[in-house]
């Protein structure tokens, strides 16, 4: 439970967030009761003391303080001048506006920006909540200070966190994600084809990589603050990324193996059913299915020594267990071995020794305490494959391509200002004590956000968290009475959850909000049903103006936002492409491994621009099945041209694979594939894509001048370079481009 739990919240990322907003909550109140503050001052501090602890997001402690530092001037003229302002209805919605609108159009300048334009909205908003008066300013002032004070207090002092601290915490819930998904591995190959059992493992399996994938990437961004020397950090990228690719191939491998007559190319990260009925293991691989468990189970200690072993508590010993195993499985590396096994099993475990080895050179490249393995052949060929070091992480260097008349942070400004508009005016007329409800969740519902689509499925989120939170809020005020402790400690957890689940699910955090205010109410003896259903009448009234300010003012559909991702992906899955076949001819091109991670992100960025359209809700079924389609063919696509840059990176200098007429005709076609589809998603001409034959010709090992090595490298490159041909022209199908040829 505990190894699940680090897992579930890389990083201890989460964890600390809550803990250390309501610390900096519990510090503020704590504070300001010792000299009898009133109930608004109490307020005031304790939502300046949320807002300045989950706002800051530099990665740097140094950067960090002088956002604080920045935060304390600006916040405190706002509150003088919300406070002033209060009396005068009128003027004060017209003001909140511009400071809306400004706070979002700064978004522009960076993170410190960003974070001031959320100090500025959020003060503003506390001072119309609360009702502050410029008679109260002797009070409030000091109560902003400690708010900051305690929340600085907090992140530097009680719950410090260094950047090196959370990169390691970071690498060791990677390591837990691989070991879960090797235990969802085991779990296919023990339970076989046809069985319930392996049918939940290998969904199971699924998600596992998902989250292992989302883990590199986290790593990957921190890399530049958590570790000091850059050749480190490129050292440290590799080998996550090698071992992030090793671990889905091995898992390909093993599907397939099990499955074969499902055609899995890639482990999905999408809900896509993978139909497997009818699948018939060959005999010969169900003899050598007990081998590969126990394989598995030997990669899994070398991963993870199983904490259900008596007596394996000395960390000295687990890695001489672990080193063991993977000595053991680079074996499989060489043909030998595994002359008797049909070539599935042979596929499979040589690809756990592929993993074996990433797995040893990322941990030599992350826990420099382990003690050096022991010499050995197999570790000296995991030594012979690393690769020249890089000059640092590679970052995604191309910015977001912005629109053609507007940038996206103007774009979003105008909509933000447009829509709080209407809900000022719409809140008046609802309820005049509670307008602020409507404005703050027209604020909320575009934070983040980039299209139409994205809005309206935010805005259904946070309306379901918001009426799930009303009935908790009124079911919890009964089941406590009137007794003000159970009230507080509940508004305090409630507090906690909000910002636990915020990056998790969004629904689930709205219900955190509405839970806390009722219990805040409750401690005020003002809960009333009336009260509840206004904060639901608000919300949606929030979210119904941002949804029309969206759809009226410089409106971004969800479709344009989706294509202009998609050309993205494409030209970066060609340029990547590009490089590892320049790489694997002997031709040094950049670094590898951070253009694959750039085409990570561009493709983690469409999928979370599709999300509008892949939505169980969605009414538009057939464009829900073609977004599933294209996700499914460019993670295809992905996972086939990260291990053939894997590949070229890992390759030893001595080993080319030459000018193979096949390989050079294949890489050629994708070429002109992706950039005749790159230009029909730009609007382009209708250039028909080229088809290829099918079935890739294989060099023999007998011809002359060939190598074994040369070979082998090669029918690898041709395989990931077959998988690539074939889910792009799936691709164009699907879009609705013309292959040549097609019947």
């Amino acid at each position: 439970m505990r190894d699940r739990f680090l897992a579930s919240d890389p990083g201890l990322l989460r964890l600390l967030s809550a803990l250390s907003t309501v610390c900096a909550v519990l510090l503020t109140l704590g504070a300001l009761a010792a000299v009898d503050a009133s109930v608004p001052i109490l307020v005031t501090g304790a939502l300046t003391a949320m807002v300045s602890t989950v706002a800051v997001t530099e990665r740097r402690p140094r950067d960090q303080a002088l956002t604080l530092a920045a935060g304390v001037p600006v916040a405190l003229v706002v509150v003088v001048v919300g406070s002033a302002l209060t009396p005068y209805r009128v003027l004060a919605d017209v003001v909140f506006v511009a400071v809306i609108f400004t706070a979002l159009y700064i978004r522009r300048l960076g993170p410190r920006a960003t974070t001031l334009g959320v100090f500025a909205f959020q003060l503003f908003f506390v001072t119309q909540f609360v009702g502050t008066r410029l008679a109260q300013l002797p009070h409030l002032v000091p109560a902003v200070l400690v708010a900051f004070t305690a929340s600085a207090l907090v992140r530097f002092a009680l719950l410090r966190s260094p950047p090196e601290r959370t990169l390691m915490r970071l690498h060791q819930a990677f390591r837990l994600r691989l070991a879960l998904m090797l235990d969802a591995l085991i779990e296919v190959v023990d339970g076989g084809p046809g069985t319930p059992r392996a049918e939940r493992a290998a969904d199971d399996l699924r998600r596992q990589a998902a989250r292992l994938h989302a883990g590199a990437l986290m790593i990957q961004s921190r890399l530049e603050t958590g570790t000091p020397d850059r050749g480190v950090a490129a050292t440290i990228q590799r080998r996550v990324a090698e071992a992030e690719t090793a671990a889905e191939r091995l898992a390909v491998l093993v599907l397939r193996l099990v499955w074969p007559a499902a055609d899995i190319d890639t482990l999905t990260r999408h809900p896509t059913p993978v139909h497997r009925t009818g699948s018939r293991l060959d005999v010969r691989v169900a003899v050598w299915l007990p081998a590969l468990a126990s394989k598995l189970r030997a990669l899994r200690a070398a991963v993870r020594p199983d904490p259900r072993r008596p007596g394996r508590t000395d960390s000295t010993e687990s890695w001489a267990d672990g080193a063991q195993a993977r000595d053991r499985l680079l074996g499989h590396l060489d043909d030998e071995p595994l002359s008797d096994a049909p070539p599935a099993v042979q596929d499979a475990l040589r690809s756990a020794g592929d993993f074996a080895c990433a797995l040893s050179d990322l941990r030599l490249a992350v826990d420099a305490q382990a003690p050096a393995p022991r010499e050995t052949p197999e570790a000296a060929r995991s030594a012979k494959g690393q690769g020249p070091q890089g000059s640092g992480p590679a970052e995604d260097v191309a910015p977001e391509r912005e629109g053609r008349h507007v940038r996206p942070t103007t774009r979003t400004a105008l909509q933000v200002a447009t829509g709080s508009a209407l809900a000022v005016v719409g809140g008046e007329l609802l309820s005049p004590q509670r307008w602020y409800w409507a404005v703050f969740t027209c604020w909320v519902v575009f934070i983040s956000t980039s299209s139409t689509g994205d809005v309206l499925v935010r805005g259904y989120r946070r309306l379901v968290g918001t009426v799930t939170g009303v009935v908790a809020g009124l079911a919890l005020a009964a089941l406590i009475g009137g007794h003000p402790w159970p009230a507080f400690a509940l508004a305090v957890l409630s507090v906690f959850g909000m910002y636990y689940t915020a990056t998790v699910s969004y629904t689930l955090m709205s219900f955190f909000v509405t839970t806390m205010i009722g219990m805040l109410y409750a401690l005020l003896h003002a809960l009333t049903p009336g009260v509840l259903v206004v904060r639901i009448e608000e919300t949606a009234l929030g979210i119904a103006c941002g949804l029309a300010a969206a759809l009226l003012v410089l409106p971004a559909p969800t479709r344009e936002r989706t294509d202009r991702l998609l050309r993205e992906v494409l030209e970066r899955l060609r340029a990547v492409l590009a490089r590892s076949l320049a790489r694997l001819c002997g031709e040094p091109d950049g670094d590898l491994l951070g253009s694959a991670r750039a085409l990570d992100a561009a493709l983690d960025g469409l999928r979370l621009a599709v999300q509008p359209l892949i939505t169980p809700l969605s009414p538009l079924r057939s464009r829900r099945r073609t977004a599933l389609a294209v996700l499914g063919l460019l993670e295809t696509a992905a996972l086939h041209t990260r291990s053939l840059a894997g590949t070229a990176e890992l390759m030893p200098a001595g080993i080319r694979i030459g000018t193979e007429h096949c390989l050079v005709d294949m890489a050629v076609r994708i070429d002109r594939n992706l950039a005749a589809l790159i230009g029909q998603t730009a609007g382009g001409d209708a250039t028909p894509l080229e088809r290829g034959p099918g079935t890739t010709a294989r060099p023999a090992l007998g011809e002359e001048g060939a190598r074994a090595e040369d070979v082998r490298t090669t029918r690898r490159v041709l395989r990931h370079l077959e998988r690539v041909d074939r889910s792009v022209q799936g691709l164009a199908r699907t879009l609705g481009v013309r292959v040549r040829d097609d019947p």
